[in-house]
C-alpha cells in the first residue's frame, strides 16, 4: 500500500517506517527537515499545510507527530487539520496516541492522566492527545484508528513480534506490567495498516 508517515524522523515515526519498509509498502516520509531522515521518498512539508490532494494520494496516512514542550496544543491543531482534509475520502488516518487517555478502571471513570502519580511533564501531551481522540470520535465521515501504547513505551525494547490488543482500559501483560517496546508497537500498527480491523476505534497495545 501507499503509506505516508507524518513525523517519520521522530522516535516512533522512524521505527514505524522501518517496520513498514520491511513489509514492502510504498512509503513517503513527511518531514519538515529532509536531512533528518534517510528514507528515499520524502515529502518536505509543514504538516499543517498538507492538502487533501496531497494526502489522498495515499491509502493510509500515519500521524506520528510529536509536539515540542510548550506546543502540546499542536496535537489538537494538527489533528483537526487532518480531519478536515481527509473527511469524506477513502484515505485512512492512523494516529500514534498516548497512554494518558486510557482508563484505569473497568467502569471507565478515571483516566491514567488524572491519577496522582502521572508525571506532570507529560500531562499537557496527554490532555491534548485525549482531545484529539475526542475530536475523532465526533467525526462520522472519516476512516481513523487511534493506537495507544502501554504506560511504559520503551524506545530501547526489543522487537519480539508479539503483542496483545485492548481497547480503552489500561491493560497489563503476564508480568503485571503495562509495557510495550516501540518495535512491537510498530508491529501492531503495521498489522492495522494491512488488515484494517479497527475502523473508527481506539485500540491500545501491550506486550504479552
Amino acid at each position: 500500500m501507499k503509506v505516508a508517515i507524518i513525523g517519520a524522523s521522530g522516535k516512533a515515526g522512524r521505527v514505524i517506517l522501518e517496520e513498514l519498509a520491511e513489509r514492502g509498502h510504498a512509503l513517503t516520509a513527511i518531514v519538515r527537515d529532509a536531512a533528518r531522515t534517510q528514507h528515499d521518498t520524502v515529502l518536505k512539508r509543514n504538516a499543517f499545510a498538507l492538502t487533501t490532494e496531497e494526502l489522498t494520494d495515499f491509502d493510509v496516512v500515519i500521524n506520528a507527530f510529536g509536539a515540542s514542550p510548550g506546543n502540546e496544543h499542536q496535537h489538537v491543531d494538527l489533528g483537526r487539520h487532518l480531519i478536515d482534509q481527509l473527511r469524506g475520502t477513502p484515505t485512512r488516518l492512523i494516529i500514534v496516541g498516548g497512554a494518558g487517555s486510557l482508563y484505569v478502571d473497568e467502569e471507565q471513570t478515571l483516566r491514567l492522566a488524572d491519577t496522582p502519580d502521572f508525571p506532570s511533564a507529560y500531562l499537557p501531551t496527554a490532555k491534548n492527545q485525549a482531545k484529539n481522540l475526542e475530536d475523532l470520535r465526533q467525526t462520522v465521515d472519516l476512516h481513523w484508528t487511534f493506537i495507544s501504547p502501554a504506560a511504559f513505551f520503551d524506545p530501547e525494547g526489543p522487537r519480539t513480534g508479539k503483542y496483545q490488543l485492548a481497547k480503552d482500559v489500561l491493560t497489563v501483560n503476564a508480568a503485571g506490567e503495562s509495557y510495550i517496546s516501540y518495535a512491537d508497537y510498530a508491529v501492531a500498527l503495521a498489522d492495522e495498516v494491512e488488515h484494517h480491523r479497527h475502523d473508527k476505534e481506539r485500540i491500545s497495545v501491550v506486550s504479552v
